[in-house]
């Protein structure tokens, strides 16, 4: 690259001259290329452990002037071939010129200015990229692609200096961590270690200290565990390495690929040394903290924060925090945890102005709110900026009032037992009357038309309870007017403000009249319903009558969803309890449905209303316990990891025990999927959610462990892991709630696990006091860094279970063993992934199907699998090797939709590797066969086609079940009826028996194909070390076949016009065929006599070795044998046609005459030399050969014999394979093979 000029003192200090004239040096640098000696190798040390090599190419022109001592470097560059380019544009341009010049300051004046003209030119077309990333980061980026192979859409995040430790010998160097990898180069005294390795193959990232290593991060793959250490900010590079591979997580998981934030806003000032990525994914790591701490929309991103602090009207206090803004919110949290926090929705602020200034409350601003609520915040560094930033959003954000808005919380406070409808906004789909508007939609699911309420079920379904006038109604009211006080002090709605003393309130039980308005404010759910109005009408209205397996999933388990309880047991509940599951199911595909959720949705309708019920819906699923709910059920899985890894930490000698049991993996699923709900009785664990809702997951690990500490004597004295689920169940069961208003409700479990005792109860307050007394230190950061650990394990526990059954499946067809067959799992899966990172919107890396089976998830385009065949074919053909990949490509993908699967490319690898003689030559022969030869690959495309049209389909059918075949009008007939499965199933059978091919079963080839075919052998031997006793043998073997084709075409022509009556009494017309039994035995005949005259033609022509004649005897005997299918009957019927018959495969006993093969064999001499003359010009159209005469001939040459019949290992082949692909793209290293599935 062209460098502005800068001056150069000492132009032989580390630098060898190497090119020279009047006005310019090529230098390279000591160390680099051929030579050097111990000057060469400190000054590559050195380059490396200083980082000289990122401002410092090897390559180097430097324009100098003879008088002056002063040297000018203007270009650099990292290869010679880039630096000749430059040194031979100033040769050809500039030289000439400069020799004009009389003063050497013109002279260097001159080349300055033209060589900034130059850099100028080029940097005008990428001048907004350019401005991106500083220009250090920049050249180590360049450096980082050309040291390990990386293309240019392979990004650099950012880079650090540090040692790998290779046994105990620290190795200091660079690492690079890129979007996609994570990349180590060290240059020590001639030492070089380069190491690469996919994020996607992290099993384990750690940050720890030892006496070995002091303060190090540990990456662990599956095959290696690798130690680096001696960073300058290890807390930095550690949670850098932790995003990446999270985000690679996030790729295996639901295929989602790194997509880079182009609107990130640039930085007030110029950033040193950080790359735009660096910054984007900077920013990502603050929104989500952002997002998770104030629970606020996935969509949410946080503009800035500042440290100020904010009046408390209820304590009058000022507490010190910090503001953090974004496009439609203002939140704050206080320094000290649950001193405070606060969130101020844009759409609520009315007033936004600075106060005056005092020396009491400098820069205070005050914000002002739709609900006549005011904040102070004062000691604000820069209050004009933040003023001015919140005047922008305020302008953006929506005039118009959303939905529900107006809904100020006025619930109906005053009468527990009122069921009046609350008022609701006309705009809310479910505001029309209790008849919802809804209801007027075509229900197809519905018995009948039973209309939802616009409320919580449990109003409408409350019995009159004695209970509402007790004392229990007292404790009720109690609470609700604890809340009013509440409310009152702290402000009610979205701007409340949340403490220590709304956590207390919470932990003694929301009042049941406030349940569904607080879940929606502590779980976020609130912001997103009023900013999306009719969202879920539209859901509802689109989801319809319309049929998945989502939707017969959600039917199966509508009535098992809280069945005890009556508001789902009438038509009212569950037609609320479907649409709100089935809207959900639209809403989010990836997920869809799981069990559990109609848990979970059934006890949320019991205290919102639909719309609010839908929402609660999304923010667990998508939010608060984030992959729960998908197929995998991903979430449940690490947070039972992080379950396991708290009982280690907090009930040390109870871990050991639960772990022998393996309790932990069942109970934890049944617990955390569905809150609890569905082991508790409804009155407790509904307190439960209350609290999950205020605290998120943590709340459920705390309870989760109180509950194992107060069973712990009787479940360190289980023997086994019934008895101890059995003492948990019972625990569960007799957790009361004293306080509930109403009535109870049977719980199922409780029928199962009573005991011979009265059962001892637990009130469920008592449980979460102590809860928070013993396990209250848990922190939500912590948890947060704990799901990412756990999160990396679990994935990977999973790719490995589908890598198993992935080869389970496909073994027991192919030839490979079970460590090949992961070899290959693995390189196919890697070759995959690459695409989704590095693809230019391929079809295979469109998003993939989860729910697909694990054979089907990955597939690869024929640009893909031609990188894997020219790498592993054992059949390398030089330059031809992409066509026959192509062919191949071609040949395996059976449904046509240019994808193929891991099965379909193992078994075409097979075919190359496994087998004999015979095996692999029949793949030859169809690599050279329509649909793998492509019609454009030969002169005559269209004659191609045609001609083997009827062949090709009958190899088809054999190898596509789900495709027609000869048997097609048949099939029709017996199809008509729906019903007649005996039929189907006969089908089937007889398609599972024709799969086992015979070699009669292959088509005949033409002339133009037999030419692809040799040209494909010419290509394979080239390279092999007895290459020209191959080439010898192919030569012969080709001549023969061209002369042997030249005489089946005389005996195919003659017979037909001499004796036209045999041919009409020895055939029949293919229908009546298949249903006559003696045409079947007649074929027959026919075609066990074909080889008999194929051996005696071969005889009598020419004076073939005694191994030809055994062969042929033995073929005709092994072709035979496969004769009775009726796929083989039917394609050797059609053989009468003369444009795709075999050679001889019309000559009866009686036809074939000795003189006639007498006059034959002399022509064949004359045939040879005019065969050979056609061969150059045109194709003969009416020429063929068979499989058996093309592997008859190959049996005669040892040479090609000893060729295919060669043991070749592919695990050799994949080695290799990960060592050179790093060249183009992809993950190995040179002394770690880290690639791995």
């Amino acid at each position: 690259m062209w460098l502005g000029p800068e001056e150069v003192l000492l132009a032989g200090a580390l630098w060898v001259t190497e090119r020279a004239n009047p006005f310019f040096l090529l230098q390279r640098r000591r160390g680099h290329g051929k030579g050097g000696g111990l000057t060469g190798l400190l000054v590559g040390t050195l380059d490396v452990v200083l980082d000289s090599s990122a401002r410092v190419a090897p390559y180097r022109i430097l324009h100098q002037t003879q008088d002056s001592q002063v040297y000018w470097a203007v270009a650099c560059g990292s290869s010679r071939k880039e630096i000749t380019k430059h040194w031979e544009w100033l040769e050809n341009n500039l030289l000439q010129t400069l020799s004009i010049f009389d003063n050497e300051e013109d002279i260097t004046t001159f080349v300055k200015g033209k060589i900034h003209g130059i850099i100028a030119e080029e940097n005008k077309n990428e001048q907004p990229q350019s401005e991106e990333d500083p220009g250090k980061f920049k050249e180590a980026e360049l450096k980082m692609r050309k040291q390990f192979g990386m293309p240019e859409v392979e990004k650099l995040v950012n880079y650090y200096s540090c040692s790998y430790w290779k046994g105990r010998v620290p190795r200091q160097g660079w690492l690079y961590l890129t979007v996609n990898h994570l990349c180590f180069y060290s240059f020590l005294l001639g030492k070089e270690v380069t190491l690469v390795i996919q994020w996607v193959d992290v099993t384990q990232l750690e940050k720890n200290a030892t006496l070995l290593f002091p303060e190090c991060i540990k990456v662990s793959t599956r095959d290696s565990e690798l130690y680096f250490s001696m960073f300058l900010n290890i807390n930095e590079t550690f949670k850098l390495m932790e995003q990446l591979a999270n985000i690679a997580m996030r790729q295996l998981l639901d295929n989602e690929s790194f997509l880079q934030d182009k609107s990130l806003p640039k930085p007030r000032k110029p950033l040193k040394n950080i790359s735009a990525l660096k910054r984007d994914l900077d920013a990502r790591a603050k929104n989500e903290c952002y997002r998770a701490t104030f629970r606020l929309p996935k969509d949410e991103c946080l503009d800035g924060h500042t440290d100020c602090t904010l009046w408390t009207p209820f304590n009058k206090m000022h507490i010190p925090g910090q503001m953090f803004v974004s496009n439609n919110y203002i939140c704050f949290a206080s320094k000290a945890e649950e001193a405070c926090h606060l969130i101020i929705p844009l759409r609520e602020v009315t007033i936004v102005e600075k106060a005056d200034s005092s020396s009491v409350l400098p820069s205070p601003l005050s914000i002002s709110t739709k609900s006549k609520m005011t904040f102070f915040f004062a000691n604000l560094k820069d209050r004009d900026f933040l003023v001015q930033r919140i005047s922008d959003f305020l302008q953006r954000t929506p005039s118009k009032k959303p939905c529900g808005s107006d809904r100020e919380w006025k619930w109906n406070l005053a009468d527990p037992g009122c069921e009046e409808v609350p008022e609701l906004p006309s705009s809310s789909p479910l505001a029309v009357s209790p008849m919802s508007a809804l209801s007027s939609q075509p229900v197809n699911f519905c018995a009948g038309e039973v209309p939802t309420a616009s409320q919580g079920l449990l109003k409408l379904f409350r019995r009159n309870s004695e209970e509402l006038s007790g004392p229990k109604g007292a404790k009720e009211k109690m609470k609700e007017e604890s809340w009013n006080i509440h409310f009152f002090e702290y402000g009610r709605g979205m701007c409340m403000y949340r403490t220590a003393k709304t956590r207390e309130l919470v932990q003694k039980g929301i009042p049941e009249n406030l349940r569904g308005e607080l879940w929606l404010l502590f779980s976020g759910a609130w912001n997103e319903m009023v900013t999306h109005p009719g969202y879920y009408a539209d859901l509802v209205e689109k989801s319809m009558g319309k049929y998945n397996l989502a939707t017969e999933e959600i039917e199966r388990d509508l009535h098992r969803s809280m069945p005890e309880h009556p508001a789902f047991q009438n038509e009212l509940g569950i037609a609320a309890l479907r649409r709100v599951l089935t809207a959900y199911a639209f809403r989010n595909p990836t997920i869809g449905y799981c069990q559990a959720m109609n848990i979970v949705t059934s006890v949320l309708l019991l205290y919102c209303n639909e719309e609010e019920a839908f929402w609660l819906l999304v923010a667990l699923c998508e939010r608060m316990l984030p992959d729960y709910y998908n197929t995998r059920v991903v979430g449940a899985l690490v947070d039972q990891g992080i379950f396991e890894e708290l009982t280690r930490e907090y009930l040390p000698q109870l871990s050991e025990k639960m772990q022998d049991l393996g309790v932990i993996s069942t109970i934890s699923l049944s617990w955390f999927l569905t809150l609890f709900l569905s082991v508790m009785p409804f009155e407790s664990a509904v307190v439960i959610v209350d609290c999950f809702f205020y605290e998120g997951i943590k709340f459920i690990l705390q309870v989760s462990l109180a509950i194992l500490d107060a069973n712990m004597e009787k479940l360190l004295q289980c023997c086994d892991e019934g008895e101890a689920m059995t003492i948990l169940g019972r625990y569960l069961d007799n957790v009361v709630n004293r306080q509930s208003v109403s009535p109870p409700i049977p719980h199922l479990h409780a029928l199962l696990t009573s005991g011979d005792d009265p059962p001892l109860e637990i009130d469920i307050f008592e449980l979460i006091k102590t809860s928070y007394e013993k396990f209250s230190n848990l922190k939500a950061d912590d948890i947060e860094q704990m799901r990412f650990k756990q999160r990396l394990k679990v994935i990977q526990s999973l790719e490995d279970t589908a890598k198993k059954s992935v080869v389970r499946a496909v073994s027991g067809d192919i030839g490979f063993s079970i460590e090949e067959l992961e070899e290959l799992y693995v390189v196919f899966k890697a070759k995959y992934l690459m695409s989704c990172y590095w693809g230019n919107n391929r079809a295979a890396a469109a998003r993939r199907d989860q729910s697909l089976p694990y054979l089907e998830q990955y597939r690869i385009d024929m640009e893909q699998f031609k990188e894997l065949f020219i790498a592993l074919t054992p059949w390398s053909c030089g330059a031809h090797t992409p066509v026959l990949a192509g062919r191949m490509f071609r040949l395996l993908d059976e449904n046509r939709d240019s994808l193929i699967n891991f099965k379909e490319f193992v078994t075409g690898m097979s075919g190359m590797y496994h087998g004999d003689l015979t095996e692999k030559l029949k793949v030859l022969y169809k690599l050279h066969l329509p649909p793998a030869l492509n019609p454009e690959e030969t002169e005559s495309a269209l004659e191609a086609t045609s001609y083997f049209t009827e062949d090709v389909t009958a190899e088809e059918t054999q190898e596509d079940k789900g495709r027609t075949n000869e048997n097609g009008p048949e099939k029709e007939e017996k199809g008509t009826s729906p019903q007649d499965y005996r039929y189907y199933l006969r089908m089937w059978a007889k398609e599972k028996e024709s799969r086992k091919e015979t070699i009669k079963d292959l088509p005949k080839m033409s002339q133009e194909q037999f030419i692809e075919l040799c040209k494909t052998l010419y290509n394979m031997f080239s390279e092999d070390p007895v290459e020209q006793e191959l080439y010898h043998a192919i030569a012969t073997v080709a001549s023969l076949l061209l002369r042997i084709g030249e005489v089946g075409k005389k005996f195919s022509n003659r017979p037909m016009r001499k004796s036209e009556d045999c041919r009409t009494n020895n055939t029949q017309d293919p229908v009546s065929e298949e249903e006559s039994p003696t045409s079947e035995q007649s074929q027959n005949s026919a075609v066990e006599q074909q080889p008999q005259a194929d051996h005696e033609d071969k005889t009598c022509r020419d004076a073939q070795p005694e191994k030809l004649q055994q062969e042929n005897q033995t073929l005709g005997d092994a072709s035979g044998e496969g004769q009775s299918s009726p796929l083989q009957l039917l394609s050797d019927d059609e053989t009468k046609d003369d444009m795709s018959m075999s050679s001889y495969s019309m000559v009866s006993t009686g036809s074939l005459q000795c003189e006639d093969i007498a006059d034959d064999t002399v022509l064949v001499g004359c045939e040879g030399r005019s065969s050979a003359a056609r061969y150059g010009s045109t194709i003969d159209t009416d020429w063929s050969i068979s499989f058996e005469q093309i592997l008859a001939s190959m049996l005669t040459e040892a040479a090609l014999v000893n060729y295919f019949e060669k043991k070749v290992n592919i695990l050799q082949k994949i080695k290799d394979q990960k060592k050179v692909e790093r060249q183009f793209s992809s993950s190995s290293d040179y002394e770690l093979s880290s690639v791995s599935g």
